[in-house]
């Protein structure tokens, strides 16, 4: 339960009151709704909103859709009514009750005497009739798309047994073969088309150089097919796992923030089960989108999963050559010292300045160094990815810099 004090205003500044359900609380085997609020019977009085509230709320096209169904002004006094009726069928295993009842209003207002069958993938690819009249249907909400945040128009759809398509949320669990996002464009620029097309090819490089990814992202005439990571389909059931921002981590309320790197690195090292593997993990993420130039590095595009008792960063996502994105998207999260606030460049003088023991910071700064050796591969793993010959060749001299300032962490 989660009661705002001060509502009207929209400031999320402001103070909060949160708490469990007490027969939940004493419940055995139970799950927190975000990381940093371990479940507890206690009422909490919060100095301002929880930040995890910020991964419900629906951004980009989902967002443009409710603000005119509920016919509200963009700005922060919509969030709440907008995580209040769009927090449905998020990405994790978080719903907003509120959100459920005003789906199931939505839907009754739209019943048909038509079966709903399920789409072809050259309903959805084509979006031909029956896929702008399923989506018209169920104007956006049931797809989900108002479940992932983001600026480019996405689709949580899921795959039935036959091989058919529907919308996620409205097909029964047990129907359920696979989950995806299915992502198209973020404009109509030939800009906008390089960027999605290329996604696919970015997330082979990030697999063969060894980061941990998930399933085979399928690019298919303008359409980009990503499988799902927060859902396990397993003898009949689908398995939701939770799954959380690096931003709520970090207690992040807002959109606007641009974050220390080190704040979002202790943040997660906070709740992750094997600190180092995650930590080397996410310096090899921010290594590989500093070499390929995925600017796009906010602090919601990090995220931790749970899976049984064991915390850890989610497989990557969201990495593509966001460098050519007309919009001109530079880095959010960028490593500010702890102490002089000044921006650090180079990765000796970034592991110096991280608060962790000696013994911790050796066995991290050996794998930077061993995987710096392994960057003379990535020009021709693009090349075998599909990444586009131009984008190749405009990064040489950024990997050209990262295998640089990596092997002088060998000579420390």
């Amino acid at each position: 339960m989660l009661t705002l004090l001060e509502p009207a205003g929209g400031n999320p500044r402001t103070a909060t009151l949160f708490e469990y359900d007490l027969d939940y609380a004493f419940e055995k085997k139970v799950e927190p709704v975000s990381l940093r609020f371990p479940v507890t019977a206690d009422m909490q009085k919060l100095a301002q909103w929880p930040a995890f509230v910020f991964d419900l709320i629906p951004q980009g096209s989902g967002r443009a859709y409710l603000l005119g169904q509920l016919q509200l002004a963009d700005g922060p006094a919509a969030d709440f009514p907008l995580m209040c009726a769009g927090a449905f069928n998020p990405i994790g295993c978080v719903r907003v009750a509120e959100a459920v009842q005003y789906y199931e209003q939505h839907l009754a207002r739209h019943e048909t005497d038509t079966p709903m069958h399920g789409l072809s993938l050259e309903d959805i690819i084509g979006r031909g009739e029956a896929f702008h009249e399923r989506m018209l249907v169920h104007s956006m909400l049931a797809a989900g798309s108002l479940g992932v945040q983001g600026a480019a128009p996405k689709y949580l759809l899921t795959t039935d047994h036959e091989g058919m398509w529907h919308a996620d949320g409205a097909l029964a669990d047990e129907r359920a073969a696979a989950h995806f996002i299915v992502k198209r464009a973020r404009g109509k620029t030939p800009s906008d088309d390089k960027v999605l097309r290329n996604e696919a090819a970015y997330m082979r490089v990030a697999s063969a150089m060894g980061l941990r990814t998930a399933g085979e992202l399928r690019y298919q005439e303008d359409t980009l097919f990503i499988p799902r990571f927060d859902r396990i389909v397993r003898d009949g059931k689908v398995l939701r796992l939770h799954q959380e921002s690096a931003a709520s981590l970090a207690g992040i309320v807002g959109f606007e923030a641009s974050p220390s790197q080190f704040e979002l690195l202790q943040a997660l090292r906070a709740v992750v089960s094997d600190k180092t593997t995650e930590t080397v993990e996410f310096l090899k993420r921010d290594i590989l989108n500093l070499a390929m130039r995925n600017t796009d590095n906010h602090a919601r595009n990090t995220a931790v999963q749970k899976i049984g008792a064991n915390v850890r960063l989610t497989p990557l996502f969201d990495f593509a050559p966001m460098y050519l994105d007309p919009a001109g998207i530079a880095r959010a999260a960028r490593w500010y010292h702890p102490v002089s606030k000044k921006e650090l460049h180079a990765w000796p003088a970034i592991l110096a300045a991280m608060d962790i023991a000696d013994v911790e910071r050796n066995h991290i700064q050996v794998e930077l160094y061993r995987f710096g050796q392994r960057l003379v591969e990535l020009e021709r793993r693009m090349l075998q990815a599909g990444v586009d010959d131009d984008i190749v060749a405009f990064l040489r001299p950024h990997i050209a810099m990262q295998i640089e300032q990596l092997s002088a962490l060998g000579e420390h």
